[in-house]
C-alpha cells in the first residue's frame, strides 16, 4: 500500500514533465523570416530634370534565400518633370507576412542653384479666410529643408495655424515639397495634413524675394484661403 502511495505522489511530482506513461510532447517552435530589401545605389537619388531613369532596384532576402524574383514594384518615376517620386518594393514570405522598402528620387532642374533653405518665421500679414472672415496670426516657426537643388520639404504650409497656433501638434501640419523657379517663384509640388488625411487644393501667387529672403503664397485648403508670409 505504501508502494502505491508513494507511485502515486511521484507521477503527480512529474505532471509538468507530461505523465507517468512512456508517452511524451515535445514543445516545436517555429522561426519566420520576413524579407529584407538592400538597395542597388542608394536609397534617396536625384536626376536632373530631362534626363533619363532607370530603377536600380534592389536585393531581397528571406533568411538565407535570395526572393528577388518575386518582388513587386510600385511607381514610376517621369525624369521629365521636377518632383519627388516613390518606388515601392514589396514581397511575401512563406508565412504570408510581407514587408516593404522605398526608395525616393528627386528629379531637379539644374539652373536652380539658390538655396532657401533654413528656419522661418511666420510674420505680419499673414492671415487665414474662412467664409469671408480674416483671422490675422504670425510668430511660429515654419523650416524648409533642401532635398534637392531647387527642391524643399515645407514643414508646414499653413505656418503653423493647427500644429502651433491650435495646438494640434505636427501630425495637422500641411507638410510636402516645394520648388523654387529661375524667376523665384515657388509652386507646391505635394501637400498633405496626416492628422486629417487630406490634402490641398490650390497653390497660387508663390514668390520668393531674394533681397529680403522672404516667401510669401497662399494656399488652399480644406475650402479656407491661407495667406503666408515666411521671413528669416
Amino acid at each position: 500500500m505504501k508502494k502505491i502511495i508513494y507511485s502515486f505522489m511521484l507521477c503527480l511530482s512529474l505532471v509538468a514533465l507530461g505523465s507517468c506513461s512512456d508517452d511524451t510532447t515535445q514543445d516545436t517552435s517555429k522561426v519566420t523570416h520576413f524579407v529584407t530589401f538592400t538597395f542597388n545605389g542608394e536609397s534617396v537619388m536625384q536626376i536632373p530634370v530631362g534626363s533619363s531613369f532607370t530603377d536600380p532596384g534592389v536585393v531581397a532576402m528571406e533568411g538565407t534565400e535570395d526572393v528577388t524574383s518575386s518582388v513587386k514594384v510600385d511607381g514610376t518615376v517621369n525624369a521629365n518633370a521636377i518632383g519627388i517620386y516613390s518606388i515601392q518594393y514589396s514581397a511575401v514570405n512563406q508565412d504570408g507576412f510581407s514587408s516593404s522598402a522605398t526608395r525616393t528620387v528627386a528629379v531637379y532642374n539644374p539652373s536652380v542653384s539658390t538655396d532657401i533653405s533654413g528656419a522661418y518665421t511666420v510674420g505680419k500679414g499673414t492671415f487665414r479666410l474662412r467664409a469671408g472672415v480674416t483671422t490675422a496670426y504670425s510668430g511660429f516657426a515654419v523650416t524648409l529643408t533642401q532635398a534637392a537643388p531647387g527642391i524643399f520639404l515645407m514643414s508646414d504650409y499653413l505656418g503653423g495655424y493647427y500644429d502651433q497656433r491650435a495646438g494640434y501638434g505636427s501630425t495637422y501640419a500641411l507638410t510636402g515639397y516645394m520648388k523654387l523657379n529661375p524667376d523665384n517663384t515657388v509652386e507646391a509640388i505635394t501637400g498633405h495634413v496626416a492628422g486629417w488625411g487630406d490634402d490641398f487644393t490650390a497653390f497660387k501667387d508663390g514668390k520668393y524675394d531674394p533681397t529680403t529672403g522672404t516667401i510669401s503664397y497662399t494656399v488652399s485648403y480644406a475650402g479656407m484661403d491661407f495667406t503666408v508670409i515666411l521671413t528669416k
